[in-house]
């Protein structure tokens, strides 16, 4: 079978891999689609993210869904796919925080060696805890959002339990992350949300799925009065803008990836404004919102941008890194259910 696989940076190949068979308590998903993620990208052009470095072969992918083909379910069955095998065993797991458990295994990550490999192959083998069934209705085409988007709902709750209803909210980048940001923030009661980026094509899609105002990143005429900023571009200067821009006493909710190594920002504005700084690192029983949201309606569909068949991927990546033209782009891996 078929599968998108990095072998360095720049070095990306849709090659055969071997069918297996899933054994006691793991599910067979015929994979249908799988959404390219900034990770995906740096990977590609990379060849690692931070310092998780393609050290083998890895195939990439952990936005996937399709149907499963073989196990616990019965063939056929639309499912989405939580890509975290966290150990149940750790500190963080037994406090109900397992989307920071060291341990953890995240589907197409090179964290560990041999690496966790990914969902972008035409069969993907899983622990059955792993698979959810979907809604009916829910296309897989929109299930597949479900884990940007429980990336998404996790950054707005850590801004608070109900801290953003009825609050102006600024979110810094308007990628993917950023736009799944912007709807889950109108989900969930925001006044008003104002998107920034440096490009026109995201700009606009921030309006589509809920943004109330758009601002070109480089602008200097800011509104006043911001509570709360949801960086999501992962860079030095959208984390300046945060910190600068919300009010005294605000929060700054930090879900972009950083490059590693030390970031500047005016941190002095952290005493003097009585600033609360926090991070947003994946999810977990996020997932179930995001396909309760998305089987409900959520309006998200403006995101995906491009669809590109899995012989295609290369094609599919190099479009995915431009920004001024595409936002959410997706392989599709399997065409028809099993039958």
């Amino acid at each position: 079978m078929d599968a998108c696989v990095v072998h360095g940076a720049g070095d990306l190949r849709v090659e055969e891999q071997a069918a297996v068979e899933p054994g006691a308590g793991q599910v067979a998903v015929r994979i249908a689609y799988g959404g390219i993620c900034g990770t995906d990208l740096h990977y590609y052009r990379d060849g690692g993210v931070g310092n998780f470095r393609v050290q083998e072969p890895l195939v990439l992918g952990h936005e996937v869904a399709g149907w499963v083909s073989a196990g616990e379910l019965p063939a056929g069955t639309p499912v989405g796919i939580h890509p975290a095998t966290p150990c149940g065993e750790c500190p963080e797991c037994l406090q109900d925080r397992r989307n920071i458990c060291a341990f953890s295994n995240y589907l197409g990550s090179a964290a560990r060696v041999p690496h966790i490999q990914g969902g972008f192959v035409r069969e993907l083998i899983l622990p059955a805890d792993q698979v959810r069934v979907l809604p009916a209705g829910l296309e897989l085409r929109r299930a597949v959002l479900a884990e940007p988007l429980s990336v998404a709902i996790h950054a707005v709750r850590r801004a608070g339990d109900g801290a953003v209803a009825g609050k102006r909210v600024l979110v810094t980048g308007a990628g993917p992350i950023g736009l799944l940001v912007v709807a889950a923030l109108r989900r969930a009661g925001a006044r008003e949300v104002i998107a920034t980026d440096l490009h026109e094509t995201p700009l606009a899609l921030a309006k589509q799925v809920g943004a109330t105002a758009t601002i070109d990143a480089r602008a200097t005429d800011w509104p006043d009065e911001i509570d709360i900023a949801i960086e999501a571009s992962g860079t030095a200067g959208g984390l300046r803008t945060s910190v600068e821009r919300v009010r005294r006493g605000g929060t700054v909710v930090q879900v972009g990836s950083l490059p590693p190594g030390d970031t500047g920002f005016p941190g002095a504005l952290l005493m003097t404004r009585e600033l609360t700084l926090t991070g947003a690192f994946r999810f977990d029983h996020e997932f179930d919102t995001a396909i309760e949201w998305l089987a409900g309606g959520l309006y998200v569909d403006p995101i995906v941008t491009h669809t590109f068949p899995l012989a295609e991927a290369v094609a599919a990546f190099e479009l995915a890194s431009d920004r001024t033209v595409a936002s959410k782009v997706l392989l599709e891996v399997n065409a028809e259910p099993p039958p």
